[in-house]
């Protein structure tokens, strides 16, 4: 596959079969990551694989519950229904998690783990595989607790918690908005 089709053809997958992804294609997916640029090649990233469902469930669970009790209180809020809902899962049940978080805090370490997980991102596309970034997990996953649960150090920064599967259908491309140039010459 082309660098452009995968790029252009990537989408946000919210929808999985219950097949498993083969640890050999995390690995690859978690090699093409390591791939990525970082600033002064400090390489700050570290990978946590979770594929345990129960556990899955309960992330899923807490973090719910962490969103509606700190960022989504207002009764009106758009999210508020679908995270009371206790059948909606943020993972969206797909069988593979892959949390790219940086080991400590340094001035480029959240840019840096996010260009891994672009590049995650893209080489799943081309193995015919759909991923997500959940935001949904990312404060939960900030806090002690959460850490706790992946077994992160407390310094450690959960940036990219992506979801891995195989996709039940291709999502749609959406629009593009134009994007604003400004050339200076």
């Amino acid at each position: 596959m082309e660098l452009l089709e995968a790029i252009n053809g990537r989408r946000s997958v919210r929808e999985y079969t219950d097949e498993p992804v083969d640890d050999d294609a995390v690995r690859q997916l978690i090699d093409a990551a390591i791939k990525a640029p970082s600033a002064i090649n400090q390489q700050p990233w570290s990978f946590i694989v979770v594929k345990q469902p129960g556990l899955l469930g309960k992330i899923s669970d807490r973090a719910k519950a962490h969103l509606l009790k700190v960022s989504f209180d207002a009764p009106s809020h758009p999210f508020r229904d679908m995270l009371n809902d206790p059948k909606f899962h943020i993972f969206y049940r797909a069988p593979v998690l892959v949390v790219i978080a940086a080991r400590e805090p340094t001035d480029w370490a959240v840019e840096d783990c996010a260009l891994a997980a672009e590049n995650l991102m893209l080489a799943a596309y081309a193995k015919g595989l759909g991923t997500c970034w959940i935001g949904f997990a990312q404060h939960w996953l900030s806090t002690a607790d959460g850490k706790a649960v992946l077994g992160l150090h407390p310094k450690c920064i959960p940036v990219a918690p992506i979801v891995v599967g195989h996709p039940l259908r291709s999502p749609a491309p959406v629009p593009r908005k134009d994007p604003s140039i400004s050339w200076l010459t």
